[in-house]
């Protein structure tokens, strides 16, 4: 009786476990698969979910979002918001959907997510196509205070507030926190012409669904940065590695996108290849509302 009790209160905790990750899926199961990974740490998949799953479900793919452990709707106080962590989700995700292979579209963090799943795991993934996503992170963070330099040179309050990040610890939240409050300061998120579209597309997310369920958590960045010692990556080496196995690596950026140098776009579009690099004009960090349609015409050109 005992033995049966705690079997019975091991597969509860299981089941309760694995209702703690948010996932839904779009388009037709014989489609080819895709999963999209969001950004973070404290991201979720709201904004992709909400303005783009079911128009590339649309063009022929069976599209997964999910909001990894301890973000967004997979509430979980318990999450340890390691890498490890997410791998297992992800893998999760795979059993959940029937999934042997999948492309991977990554945004933002979700790049060193992506990156290191696929390093990991090579014959779970089809393809990995970074989407405005992270692969040499201090190249970013000396960017942006580069950038935020020449921007402030005349404010000296903002020249004292660079100072005092330079001189935090670079594998630290705090030190990732300011650098993006800075690039966010500078407008390095925001379309710079708004076109009607990507502005329609904003308003339909913002009045809708899914906009009541854009939960951040501010935790998240504070326990990623203590349980997870891998913090500040390049992962250059490792793209070159994962193309040389075989695995197509795309890429996709805006023109506009702040956080990224021209030496970093130069980079990115020398590793996955010129006919798998796209630079959007007026685009920004989120490609698939800023420049909706040129997003899903690059995705449908080279995944399917």
């Amino acid at each position: 009786m005992k033995y049966l009790l705690s079997l019975l209160f091991t597969l509860l905790f299981i089941s309760f476990n694995a209702q703690k990750i948010y996932s839904k899926a779009y388009g037709n199961s014989k489609n080819t698969p895709i999963i999209f990974i969001h950004g973070g740490p404290s991201g979720n998949a709201t904004l992709f979910e909400g303005t783009t799953a079911q128009k590339l479900a649309e063009k022929g793919f069976y599209v997964i979002v999910y909001d990894r452990r301890g973000e967004g709707r997979s509430k979980d106080e318990n999450a340890s918001m390691t890498f490890k962590e997410s791998f297992e989700d992800l893998s999760q995700i795979y059993k959940t959907y029937g999934i042997k292979k999948a492309n991977i579209l990554a945004h933002s963090f979700g790049g060193i997510v992506g990156t290191l799943f696929t390093k990991q795991f090579p014959e779970k993934v089809s393809s990995l196509t970074l989407i405005g996503a992270l692969f040499s992170q201090q190249e970013t963070y000396d960017h942006i205070l580069k950038q935020a330099k020449e921007k402030f040179k005349n404010d000296p309050s903002k020249l004292k507030e660079i100072s005092e990040i330079e001189h935090l610890s670079k594998n630290s939240a705090d030190y990732r926190k300011r650098c993006y409050n800075l690039a966010s300061d500078m407008n390095f998120f925001t379309m710079l012409f708004p076109t009607s579209e990507s502005q329609q597309l904003r308003k339909e997310y913002e009045s809708g669904e899914f906009y009541t369920v854009n939960f951040r958590n501010p935790e998240s960045p504070l326990k990623f940065y203590k349980n997870e010692v891998q913090n500040n990556l390049d992962n250059t080496a490792v793209l070159k590695k994962i193309k040389k196995q075989g695995i197509p690596i795309f890429a996709i950026y805006g023109k506009d996108d702040g956080i990224f140098s021209e030496k970093q776009l130069s980079d990115i579009k020398a590793i996955a290849g010129k006919n798998h690099f796209k630079a959007i004009d007026n685009c920004s960090h989120y490609l698939f509302v800023d420049q909706q349609n040129e997003f899903l015409q690059f995705i449908g050109l080279h995944l399917k």
